[in-house]
């Protein structure tokens, strides 16, 4: 590896030995004067991860560095940055770059300009494939890259670039808060986040979910009341209840979902961030009648709510459930196999890339 010209990152090169991770060398997109460069410290291992080179999303370009919840130093910076400065510890998430120039980047939207680009698997305008956070190094434009408080730890602040952001920004828009009652379904990586979020932010928040041994950390988390829907008319106590169900799960299309609807008060909202592999199951128009209730989801955040949702867990100490895993070939086989099955409680953090990477600038 010959920093600045070329990273090094733990690459799968086929869909089908999707945990066969090898350290390869590649090239980053050529440096901006408004990108920076990060050394990279930790990153979090997400669903979306997993999803990707399995392909269960799709074709990828092959070989890929997976990773979106990057934490490190920044090491060079371009002549046009003004908001971080070499030596800030930062982070990165799911987006690296947008147009910045759109009615939706210009309202805060940039999570959903037509022209941006993930953090892994996304071609530049130049051709340059992006790729992600299991690597030496990340070069991301500053709009992306956050500052991370001082009381946030790494492995802390890794999962939320992603877990985090993705289940903040629909919580707010939905206005959580006092008054509102809100659900979170689905209590994994994703959904303990929803829990933390909705409960600091004000509202009244249950958890749902068809595992009754999440219970204890549900609660403990900041869910008012577990709901098991393993239980047989878990949803009728529950009808014309919750004013916005947060799901989490990506296994919906295993769902009964005009149960899970029916729990909805009038006009609430069922909001999928759990992004499953198969397609949703089948509905009927006339079964969002009986509450006038609807269906939606989002795409992770904007950067003006990942810096709000920072400063609040900052300022209240709010810290997710995690587990940390050095990086290496064996470490990262490890983490995905282990998100495949659910097997983590409830986000892994890749660490140790100093060993991982020695000699890097």
């Amino acid at each position: 590896m010959v920093y600045p010209d070329t990273f090094e990152g733990f690459q799968i090169e086929d869909t089908k030995k999707w945990s066969a991770f090898k350290k390869l060398e590649f090239k980053p997109k050529p440096f901006g004067d408004r990108d920076i460069d990060i050394k990279i410290d930790a990153c979090g291992v997400c669903g979306s991860d997993v999803h990707t080179i399995t392909g269960g999303w799709g074709e990828v370009p092959l070989p890929i560095c997976v990773g979106h919840e990057v934490i490190g130093k920044a090491i060079k910076v371009g002549d046009k940055v003004s908001t971080v400065k070499v030596g800030d510890r930062v982070g990165v998430g799911a987006q690296i770059s947008a147009c910045l120039e759109c009615k939706q980047c210009k309202s805060d939207n940039e999570n959903y300009c037509p022209k941006q680009i993930d953090t892994y698997g996304a071609p530049y305008p130049d051709g340059t494939i992006s790729q992600g956070g299991y690597a030496s190094h990340i070069r991301a434009h500053e709009y992306f890259t956050f500052p991370i408080p001082e009381n946030i730890s790494t492995e802390m602040a890794a999962p939320m670039m992603c877990a985090g952001l993705t289940t903040f920004s629909p919580l707010v828009r939905a206005k959580a808060g006092p008054g509102k009652k809100i659900a979170i379904l689905g209590i994994g990586g994703l959904g303990h986040f929803g829990i933390i979020w909705a409960n600091a932010l004000g509202a009244e928040t249950y958890a749902i979910s068809h595992s009754p041994d999440k219970k204890k950390d549900a609660l403990a988390l900041g869910a008012k009341e577990f709901i098991c829907t393993n239980e047989e008319k878990w949803a009728e106590p529950w009808a014309f209840t919750f004013d916005f169900i947060l799901n989490c799960a990506d296994m919906t299309h295993t769902f009964n979902l005009t149960e899970y609807m029916s729990t909805l008060a009038v006009n609430g909202e069922f909001h999928n961030v759990g992004l499953p592999d198969e397609p949703l199951p089948k509905m009927m128009a006339q079964d969002f009648a009986p509450n006038g209730s609807k269906i939606g989801g989002s795409h992770i955040g904007s950067r003006p709510e990942m810096l709000q949702m920072l400063k609040l867990a900052s300022e209240k100490n709010l810290k997710p459930i995690i587990q940390t895993l050095d990086i290496s070939e064996a470490g990262c086989k490890e983490a995905v196999e282990k998100v495949k099955v659910n097997d983590v409680r409830y986000r892994f953090t890749l660490t140790g890339y100093d060993k991982a990477f020695p000699g890097r600038q």
